[in-house]
């Protein structure tokens, strides 16, 4: 075997494969012994069929499929060993045959690769700075959703308004059609929380227990259900209860008891200690998105589809899997969507590419600065993960999985490369 290499189109390398008559003969006899127990022909019991009664019998190309794929297997595999320093491959490739005849085989292999990124400048830029702080009167309604949160609903003899819950019965129509999902009983609603689409919360104001009523309603235009969308429809409504929330006392025993903070005043100490930990991770992240996307526009490179669609695969697994969550399967909700498929995979493909672009952007710029993490700072890393679960580091080090390791080292290293990138670059805010 040998094969010959190219650049081909849209970050491509176009590989051709050629096998002598003797490499194309020796696959096929290995195909046929791989396969022959497939096969039966008259007067020969199944599998037991020589090899030229098989080709007379069924035609001469029979084997010819599992030989090239077998030839397939084989060499490309190797190819792709020899060249990983001149390529990397990142999908599947596109295979032709181009000659086969007595002389032997030819196919070429057109394979999608890691492109080539060209960056103008990735320092000396100027980016908007992300900055978001935490106020008294945010720890204040923080904490006001924590006692909302743990609030008992009870049942009252009153008309409702927004704040309250009601329990209602409702039916959905389009055009006197009911439509999936537009329909419940006994449903639990937080006027005001906007749950529902616009206008449906509001009209329920002013309904006391045991009241029906009529509601029209429009479905937005971007509502996730393309049948329903820009829709007007009717929900008769019967409302079957008002509960009121009642909150519970703000005292030193009650937060002690629901959170196992001693006091009030502690427990509110470490909420502004926690929204101000989030607040930082806020606008570090944001301020290291800006960051890569001031560096997309500098940034000149040809992806392949094979790379959009592997993330689109991704993303279509993460959702796939919160959906097994509410025992939903991913062909159901995307028959009950009245979508297809691609259709499904297409929301995707601009937000995978622009994941892909941050990748091969970190990617180009890790290697032209050649970070790294030492032994000791994943040391000092491991020794500090150690402590806040109160193990020794030998100890610690026994417990942990050994892939915590690289992430520990690629942790180090990103974190490098986005103080560098912050350092080097004019933030303002």
């Amino acid at each position: 075997m040998k094969y010959t290499k190219a650049t081909g189109e849209k970050s491509t390398v176009k590989v051709t494969f050629e096998f002598t008559a003797d490499e194309w003969a020796d696959a096929t006899q290995k195909a046929y012994l791989g396969t022959r127990a497939r096969y039966s022909a008259p007067g020969f019991r199944k599998g037991k069929v020589p090899r030229p009664v098989l080709e007379n019998y069924y035609g001469k190309s029979l084997f010819f499929e599992d030989a090239i794929n077998y030839l397939y297997s084989v060499s490309y595999g190797e190819m792709l060993e020899k060249e990983k320093d001149s390529f990397a491959a990142v999908g599947d490739p596109e295979v032709a045959v181009d000659e086969l005849n007595e002389n032997g085989l030819r196919f070429t292999c057109v394979v999608p690769v890691k492109p080539e990124v060209k960056i103008d400048a990735y320092t000396g830029l100027k980016i908007k700075k992300h900055e978001y702080n935490v106020t008294d009167g945010d720890v204040d309604k923080e904490i006001e959703r924590f006692f909302s949160r743990n609030a008992e609903a009870v049942e009252i003899d009153r008309a409702c308004k927004d704040g309250d819950v009601v329990n209602i019965d409702f039916a959905g129509t389009v055009d006197g059609v009911a439509f999936p999902g537009g329909t419940a009983e006994e449903y639990d609603l937080e006027l005001g929380s906007n749950t529902f689409i616009p206008g449906f919360e509001s009209q329920l104001v002013g309904m006391a227990a045991g009241d029906t009523r009529d509601i029209k309603v429009r479905f937005p235009k971007d509502y996730q259900s393309e049948n329903l969308r820009d829709k007007e429809s009717v929900f008769a409504i019967k409302l079957n209860k008002v509960k009121a929330k009642q909150l519970p006392p703000m005292t030193d025993e009650y937060i002690k008891e629901r959170t196992g903070v001693a006091t009030f005043a502690e427990y509110k100490a470490k909420t502004a200690e926690r929204l101000k930990r989030q607040a930082a991770d806020r606008s570090r992240d944001e301020t290291e998105n800006a960051i890569i996307e001031a560096i997309k526009k500098h940034t000149t490179v040809d992806i392949p589809v094979a790379m959009i669609e592997k993330e689109v695969d991704g993303m279509v697994n993460e959702f796939a899997s919160r959906l097994k969550y509410q025992h939903i399967k991913l062909d159901e909700y995307i028959r009950y969507m009245g979508t297809t498929m691609e259709a499904f995979r297409e929301q995707y493909r601009e937000q995978a590419r622009s994941r892909v672009l941050s990748q091969l952007i970190i990617s180009h710029i890790l290697n032209a600065e050649k970070f790294t993490a030492s032994e000791s700072e994943i040391e000092e890393r491991l020794k500090e993960q150690a402590a806040s679960v109160d193990k020794t580091l030998e100890a610690y080090k026994k417990s942990i999985d050994p892939r915590q390791i690289e992430y520990i080292r690629n942790d180090i290293i990103i974190t490098k490369l986005f103080k560098f990138l912050t350092e080097n670059n004019e933030l303002h805010k």
